[in-house]
This record gives C-alpha cells, sequence and structure tokens, in this order.
C-alpha cells in the first residue's frame, strides 16, 4: 500500500475516532449535571455526592489492566465496538436505578458506564499518540482531544435542560424548602429520557464503527514489543514515573472543579443562581477548555509541550488562588477560567509520559490510564468542603496545580530514552 494511502487511511480513522473522544465527554460531564441532581434526590453530603464520582472513577483502576488484555487478544476496532456496548449497558441501567430509586443502582450503573470508557480510553489515546511522527504527538492529541472538549461543552446544556431544568431541585434556589417524598420520586425519574437517548446514541455508533475497517495497531507491533520488552524497564524512565502521578494529581483538581462547580456558583454570596442556571455557567467552563485545547495544539507546533505546560499551570495556580480569596462573581468567573488553563494538561502530560519508551508504550500507556483513577480522590474535596466550606476546599486544587508546574519543569525530562519513533514507524507500515 502506498504511504499516501495509509496517511489517507489514518487521517480516515482518527476522524471516525474523535466522535469518541466526543462521546465519552460529554457522557462524562453529564454527571456534572447529574450530581447536584442526585444531592437533592438522595438528601446527600458533599462527601456522599463525591463517592459517586468516586465510583466512577475507581472504574478506572479497576478495568484499565483487563482493557488492555481485551484488546490484545481480539483487537482494536472489536474492543471500541464492545467499549461502546457496555457504555449502553450502563446507561440503560440508569432507567430502573430512577424507577426505584435506588442510590447503590446508580453507583453500579455509573460503575458500568466508566469501565466501557476506560476500554475506549485505553485503546484510543495511545493510538492517536502514535500515529504520525513522535514530535507533533502532543499537538495532535490536543488537537483529537478538542473534540472530547466538545462534548463536554454541549453535555451542561443537555444535561440542565433534560435533567436539572425538568426537575424541582434543579429549578429551587438555593436554600429553598427541602423536596417532599413526592418532589423525590418525580426528580428521580427525570433521567430516565436522556439516558435512553444516550445509550440509542452509543448502540448506532457501536454498529457504525463495527463496519468501518478500522486499522489495527497491535498487529503490526505485537512481535517487536514482545523481543524488546524484556531487556527494558519502565522504571528507567523519569517522564513516566513522574507522569503517572502527574496525570493522578491533575485528574483530582479537574474533577473536583467540575462536580462542585454547580454547587459552588449556585451559593448566595458567589452567583446566587438556581442549579439549572448554573449548569449554563458549567457549559462555559468546559467550552474554554475546547478553546484552550485548540489553542494549545497550535501552540505546540512552534513551543516545546513542556513550555506550554508549565505556562498553563502557573495560569490555572494563579486563578485558583483568586477562587479562594474572593466572593462574588469574580470568584465564579475565575472557577470558570480554570478550565482554559486545565485543558492541554491530559493529552500534554500523557504524551510527554510515553515519550521515549520505544516498545515499552503500550505498558506506559496502561498505567497512565490506570492513573486517571485519581479522579476517584475527589471524595477529599467532598470531606473538606464538609468540614471546612466548600470555597476553601478548592486549597486541593490549587496544590494540584504545583504538581503539574513541578512536573513540566523536571519530571517530564525524558531519561534512558529508546527509540521514540520505533513504535510509530511500526503503525505507519501497518496495513489496514
Amino acid at each position: 500500500m502506498k504511504t499516501s494511502d495509509v496517511a489517507g487511511n489514518y487521517r480516515q480513522a482518527l476522524s471516525l475516532l474523535a466522535t469518541l473522544f466526543f462521546m465519552w465527554g460529554f457522557i462524562t460531564v453529564i454527571n456534572n449535571t447529574l450530581l447536584p441532581h442526585l444531592r437533592s434526590v438522595f438528601d446527600l453530603t458533599y462527601t456522599q455526592t463525591t463517592l459517586i464520582e468516586s465510583v466512577w472513577f475507581i472504574a478506572y483502576f479497576v478495568a484499565s489492566i483487563p482493557s488492555a488484555r481485551l484488546i490484545e487478544r481480539v483487537g482494536y476496532k472489536s474492543a471500541i465496538v464492545i467499549g461502546l456496548l457496555v457504555m449502553a449497558a450502563g446507561a440503560l441501567l440508569m432507567i430502573p436505578a430512577a424507577r426505584l430509586p435506588s442510590y447503590v443502582v446508580v453507583l453500579t450503573a455509573l460503575f458500568i458506564v466508566a469501565s466501557g470508557i476506560t476500554l475506549l480510553q485505553v485503546a484510543a489515546n495511545p493510538y492517536v499518540a502514535v500515529v504520525g511522527p513522535p514530535q507533533t504527538a502532543s499537538s495532535r492529541l490536543n488537537l483529537v482531544q478538542a473534540f472530547n472538549s466538545l462534548g463536554t461543552t454541549l453535555a451542561p446544556l443537555f444535561g440542565g435542560y433534560l435533567i436539572l431544568g425538568r426537575s424541582t431541585g434543579g429549578t429551587s434556589v438555593a436554600g429553598a424548602a427541602p423536596l417532599t417524598a413526592e418532589e423525590r420520586l418525580a426528580d428521580a425519574q427525570a433521567v430516565q429520557l436522556p439516558y435512553l437517548l444516550v445509550a440509542l446514541t452509543l448502540v448506532a455508533l457501536a454498529f457504525v464503527i463495527a463496519r468501518y475497517r478500522l486499522p489495527d495497531m497491535a498487529a503490526g507491533t505485537r512481535r517487536v514489543r514482545a523481543e524488546d520488552r524484556a531487556r527494558h524497564s519502565l522504571w528507567n524512565h523519569r517522564n513516566l514515573v513522574f507522569g503517572v502521578p502527574a496525570i493522578f494529581i491533575y485528574l483530582i483538581a479537574e474533577i473536583g472543579v467540575s462536580n462542585l462547580f454547580i454547587n459552588f456558583v449556585s451559593a448566595p454570596e458567589i452567583g446566587n443562581l438556581t442549579h439549572q442556571q448554573a449548569a449554563n455557567y458549567l457549559f462555559l467552563l468546559w467550552g474554554s477548555m475546547m478553546v484552550g485545547r485548540f489553542l494549545g495544539s497550535f501552540l505546540m507546533r512552534s513551543i516545546s509541550p513542556e513550555k506550554v505546560l508549565a505556562a498553563f499551570s502557573v495560569g490555572a495556580f494563579v486563578v485558583m488562588m483568586v477562587v479562594l480569596t474572593s466572593h462574588g462573581k469574580l470568584a465564579m468567573w475565575a472557577l470558570i477560567s480554570v478550565g482554559f488553563f486545565h485543558s492541554i494538561m491530559f493529552p500534554t502530560i500523557f504524551t510527554l509520559g510515553i515519550r521515549g519508551l520505544g516498545p515499552l508504550t503500550e505498558e506506559g500507556s496502561g498505567l497512565l490510564i490506570m492513573a486517571i483513577a485519581g479522579g476517584a480522590l475527589v471524595i477529599i474535596q467532598g470531606w473538606l468542603a464538609d468540614r471546612y466550606g466548600l470555597q476553601a476546599s478548592f486549597v486541593l486544587t490549587a496544590v494540584c496545580e504545583l504538581y503539574v508546574l513541578f512536573y513540566a519543569l523536571w519530571g517530564a525530562r525524558p531519561t534512558n530514552a529508546l527509540a521514540g519513533q520505533a513504535v510509530g514507524d511500526q503503525v505507519e507500515g501497518a496495513r489496514p
């Protein structure tokens, strides 16, 4: 097959994969409107509310290694289809969970959805990172992740209208009288329609991908890895060793901001909004992340990703200090702006983490995806919010930004780098 034909096939494949990034971003951020909704329905504390998101991210820790093994057995295309169907099954389980209603069944349903997303993450992130020149890997992954951000930008509008906008708790101002038992039951059932629509979309996307001739990255690289991986150790690569906790810690910051955003900006001393109104501002938080990823992708074509990451982490720390020390609209807009500075962090840390791993790229990618489980520690911020106040709890986010800065300035420097182009060359030459 001609080189131009191979490049064309991979451009088409990346375009299709962009829809996956969109969908798992969309579904993940529906949680940001779902959590304040469930807090009203089940009368939860902040700790109990963030436990829901912790269960979501525990799925990344539990499902990452099985996902990698499944991909090796069935290939990337089949694994992606399976992941989409698993997500659809979890979305459908939200319907009986709402009808009961049951907090435990909700947790189970969200765990299943997150397990399907984990499978997609393990497959798609390294695929995008290695398809093409290694020097533009960060730019390429930021570009595709921008479509993930498009999903996260639209999800609050979807959830705000179909979940919060159709519930008593979602349209009540902060401090309103507690819901009656009848109102709680009616509010719980508001999630049935949106999750049915999500499930149908996922099944349709699985059907499209099942019929698409997606190139198999694993087929062209398995022999090389099997021969070479035994001679090398992941722990000799500083950029990976410090990259795993960088992903872990960054997720604490991102998930803490997004999950507690609606409650924060709804507070009388901040925005004095209903939850439905606050969801419209959540749209701006994720929209700024989308803008940041497009901009970051452009900047990294001429500026090293380490420098861009360092600049964005400084910006994130500054605006979080404003969140901690101010009130009213200033604090609200500062929290919205942190989405812009968070935008490039995950894809940039990921590509810096696997840089120079050569035949160890697959194992390194698995560890970095497993580190997404750091989002489960958002429960710590929930505990801080219950004990010291919601605004004070964002000190945890500010501390997380400092570790990302450390990684950009020192931890991301590769040591014992192997042939960085090795995996990319194999992928470019693999026949679809």
